[in-house]
């Protein structure tokens, strides 16, 4: 066989770390429907009377403010990847000059903006404990503080592996393909629990 059928070869067989983290996301995939199928079978016990009344307690503004920025916060992943695919990891221009941002920059303002859905999440815990809905209060407390705790819990995660790469990349001596591989796998990640959120959202804020 020549080197280049093996280069070849090389390069189109998949990359171990990508498909690894694929097949772990479809395992969360599954976690969440068993938590999706909680929320809704607890819903039709309850009734329709006793749900309404709890959900009437939800700030689906607020809560529809903090989903946009979780939201965009996606876009700003994907453009780091962008940037880590052209193996740029740091800004070629002033601050301000948004299109020549590198990985560093994209993933710092994501970082931000995952970490201002966190903040916005605890506030309004906060604010529903103030009302009394807490975790054992009643059923409707329990299911939505499991589901939106858990997903919470995954954002979380998502932000320390946006800090790891980020620390890993300003140490590495540089910038290629194995760095550039870890900032994509990141982004699996994120996308999956911005998408995971959007479909929560809608039926803990939409569908009463």
């Amino acid at each position: 066989m020549s080197t280049a059928s093996l280069v070849t070869r090389k390069i189109n067989r998949p990359n171990i770390v990508a498909v690894g983290t694929i097949v772990w996301l479809a395992s969360e995939l599954m976690f969440f429907a068993a938590l999706f199928a909680m929320y809704f079978t607890t819903r039709a016990v309850q009734g329709p009377a006793l749900w309404l009344e709890s959900t009437k307690m939800l700030n689906i503004p607020f809560a529809a403010v903090n989903t946009t920025v979780l939201v965009l916060s996606s876009v700003t992943c994907q453009f780091g990847v962008f940037a880590a695919e052209r193996f740029q990891p740091n800004r070629k221009g002033a601050i301000w000059k948004v299109s020549m941002w590198g990985m560093r920059e994209w993933f710092a303002l994501t970082f931000l903006m995952g970490a201002f859905f966190i903040g916005g999440q605890i506030f309004e815990y906060a604010s529903l404990a103030q009302e009394g809905l807490t975790l054992s209060s009643r059923a409707y407390g329990s299911v939505f503080f499991i589901a939106t705790g858990f997903h919470g819990l995954h954002v979380t995660g998502g932000l320390v592996a946006f800090l790891i790469v980020m620390i890993r990349m300003s140490k590495a001596k540089k910038f290629g393909h194995t760095q550039a591989t870890t900032a994509i796998v990141v982004s699996y990640y994120w996308h999956f629990v911005d998408i995971v959120w959007i479909a929560l959202f809608s039926a803990i804020y939409l569908i009463k």
